[in-house]
């Protein structure tokens, strides 16, 4: 699994294929029987909370962590996951929220039925037609990644990591088998500092935020999408192909939005 960038209707049984190396979800997110005792609330008692509305907006990373930031702070203080691992699984797991389990199904990390009991979705994976979860609202699919790697032994010497060692924690993710992608952990940290999502662990934790003088865009490895722009311009600029930039970003068609934020070249 490196908890693709980013929202809501009832979707329908249309099959759709999806990206490669998508984390194992061969373990269902609500089973504590056998597990620790860190949350207090259960998905179910979440999910029959008050429906707020779902914003719709033009589909940029930018969007996605302003809508989101609140709730991955949330979640951090609740459950303490890093608000940066969250927002930084959701922008790659949802695709900047444009994905079709996110947009039709408001779930943004790929969570599967297994002994769920609401709404449901059905969608390309590992295999063809998997039971996904389909929520209310996307806050609900933020807690039950919370759930998920809170509630599970194989994470817990995460819980022991300092709280804004976002980098610990990308790699730990795959260590304890998150994810198969070996790239992922970078992928993770790449999204962190690019958009410096380090920023919300150390505004809930009341600490100064850390600065960085390496950036993507001081190293040229991304690029901001313009008026008039294709992937396929955007490919000849950089000398780079359209498979690669999709590569890099985790896109599973060639749609790109004006202020996306492009990585065009693998950090070295």
């Amino acid at each position: 699994m490196v908890f693709a960038l980013f929202m809501a209707s009832c979707g329908s049984k249309k099959k759709v294929t999806t990206r490669k190396n998508r984390k194992d979800r061969n373990e269902a997110v609500i089973n504590n029987r056998n597990q620790g005792n860190r949350n207090t609330e259960t998905p179910a008692e979440v999910v029959d909370a008050e429906t707020m509305p779902v914003r719709t907006y033009d589909f940029t990373v930018e969007n996605y962590i302003a809508d989101y930031a609140p709730i991955a702070q949330q979640e951090m203080r609740l459950y303490k996951v890093p608000a940066s691992i969250t927002l930084a699984q959701g922008i790659l797991e949802s695709g900047s929220g444009k994905g079709r389990l996110a947009q039709q199904a408001n779930n943004h990390f790929g969570i599967k039925c297994h002994d769920w009991k609401g709404a449901k979705i059905y969608h390309d994976d590992d295999r063809n037609q998997e039971c996904f979860r389909k929520y209310k609202h996307p806050k609900y699919s933020f807690r039950d990644h919370s759930l998920f790697l809170a509630e599970r032994r194989r994470y817990a010497e995460l819980f022991d990591l300092d709280e804004d060692d976002y980098k610990g924690w990308a790699k730990g993710l795959r260590q304890a088998g998150y994810a198969t992608d070996r790239r992922y952990p970078q992928k993770l940290i790449d999204l962190i500092e690019r958009y410096e999502l380090y920023r919300y662990d150390a505004d809930v934790l009341e600490r100064p935020s850390p600065s960085y003088t390496t950036t993507f865009e001081a190293k040229g490895d991304s690029y901001i999408v313009k008026k008039g722009d294709t992937l396929y311009s955007i490919s000849k600029r950089y000398n780079t192909t359209v498979e690669e930039i999709k590569r890099l970003n985790n896109l599973s068609g060639n749609n790109i939005d004006i202020g996306q934020t492009l990585l065009v070249k693998e950090r070295r």
